[in-house]
């Protein structure tokens, strides 16, 4: 069995000075010739990255001749809100290869949005926050007169498609394959080889990878959502390419190569605005948001912050 290594810690929750509580996991940036900046933990790590490289399914998509406007590519890239662009984006994105709402085979869910999961009854597929994702590979495979009833076999030129991206751009070759969340083929790849393979994408002069990471920076909206983080730092710094996935893992980059991945070992997403907010700074963007405070009665006595 694989299994997490023991990684360093990433996170404190600090009390009136002290530690109360510790965030373990693992963590790498990447200079922009792709050396390494700094590591903690072991970069070496196994691990699932989950919806964070979304994107490079979107890039194989677009090389297998998917045509898309940038609004709509972005939402591909997408772990969304659930709100009605999104939503409304999907039933787009369907209509071009001629299908609805039926041909999605996303489990079904409701939004990520807490206003748009109240107003919400019963879970649907297309509220699903991995539904942009699911049609672009719908798409992909009508485009292309591939079979649209099995484009989650991990044997589908859809998935292989995303696999033989994954692996060019990230330099590793894939052994082991699951099945993610949302029910599409997850690839187990190393947070190093995740970071490298983001750095290719943002870097890469193919007007493929241009075009899909110029969509999430145009779009950012449409990959995540309103207050979500992903969105408010590629909305607030210009440059700034972000995607999360679930159990905590993120990566991002900027438009000179820097890069970075991580990966918290206990899954928990509440350190993401604190090592996101380090993690960009270390990349060389002066971010102001505040860290996530730390309350006692009404009074602020601390906060999360990264240890790096």
């Amino acid at each position: 069995m694989i299994s997490l290594g023991v990684g360093e810690v990433l996170a404190q929750l600090v009390r009136d000075d002290v530690v109360e509580s510790s965030h373990v996991g693992h963590f790498v940036a990447l200079n922009s010739d792709g050396s390494i900046m700094i590591k903690k933990g072991d970069p070496s790590q196994l691990i699932y990255p989950r919806s964070s490289y979304k994107s490079i399914l979107a890039a194989a998509m677009v090389r297998s001749g998917v045509e898309l406007e940038p609004r709509l590519l972005a939402l591909t890239c997408a772990s969304h809100s659930g709100l009605e662009m999104h939503q409304k984006g999907v039933l787009e994105i369907l209509a071009l290869a001629g299908l609805d709402e039926s041909s999605l085979q996303n489990v079904k869910g409701k939004p990520l949005d807490e206003s748009a999961a109240f107003a919400t009854v019963v879970p649907t597929r297309l509220a699903m926050n991995c539904s942009g994702k699911h049609a672009g590979m719908l798409l992909g495979a009508r485009t292309n007169g591939w079979s649209v009833n099995n484009y989650l076999d991990p044997e589908h030129p859809v998935q292989v498609a995303f696999k033989n991206e994954l692996e060019s751009l990230s330099g590793e070759k894939i052994t082991h394959t699951t099945i993610d969340g949302c029910g599409a083929p997850l690839f187990l790849i190393t947070l190093l080889g995740l970071a490298r393979a983001i750095r290719s994408l943002t870097i890469s002069d193919d007007r493929v990878h241009q075009s899909v990471v110029d969509a999430c920076r145009a779009f950012p909206e449409m990959v995540a959502g309103p207050h979500r983080t992903t969105t408010r730092f590629m909305q607030n710094y210009p440059g700034v390419f972000m995607k999360s996935g679930a159990e905590s893992v993120m990566v991002a980059s900027v438009p000179d190569g820097r890069s970075f991945a991580y990966k918290v070992n206990d899954g928990g997403m509440r350190p993401q605005r604190a090592l996101s907010i380090a993690g960009l700074k270390l990349l060389g963007v002066n971010t102001i948001d505040e860290l996530e405070k730390v309350y006692g009665g009404d009074t602020i006595v601390g906060s999360i912050r990264a240890t790096f």
